[in-house]
């Protein structure tokens, strides 16, 4: 049986709060993953299915080692469009960078077709994942450039 956009919205919420599950593989062969918010560093897009496993093992050994999370939480959102959800998905502990309490905000616009994504606009606070990593200069230098 085919999950639905719901089913694989709180996949992607239980692999957001350390649940062993590899996020491209939620992902269509072509599916796009784009951060319209994007934070310094960070692609804005990624197209298909190996692009985004190769950005996701990029990151996945630091993960762990940025963050002691303390808590998740989760809102998933039907909408009109049955291929779609918005997922309200926020995390909260301990940077291992700062040694300061954050909490990390994402809301993603997501589009799965066949049980896969398709297309997932996430839409995550790159101020506050700025000052979890320590990289709230980064942030006003890419800022200060963009005007």
């Amino acid at each position: 049986m085919t999950s639905t956009p719901r089913e694989v919205a709180e996949r992607v919420a239980r692999m957001v709060g350390g649940e062993a599950l590899t996020f491209a593989d939620m992902f269509a062969v072509d599916g796009v993953l784009t951060y319209p918010f994007a934070a310094p560093g960070t692609p804005p897009e990624l197209r298909g299915r190996e692009a985004i496993r190769a950005q996701f093992a990029a990151l996945a050994d630091g993960s762990a080692a940025l963050f002691d999370m303390a808590g998740i939480s989760s809102v998933i959102r039907e909408t009109d469009d049955p291929e779609v959800v918005v997922a309200e998905i926020a995390h909260h502990g301990r940077s291992r960078i700062t040694g300061e309490p954050y909490r990390i905000a994402a809301v993603g616009v997501i589009r799965v077709r066949d049980g896969e994504i398709v297309e997932y606009a996430d839409y995550m606070d790159p101020v506050a994942l700025s000052a979890a990593l320590g990289r709230t200069a980064e942030l006003v230098a890419a800022l200060a450039g963009s005007g």
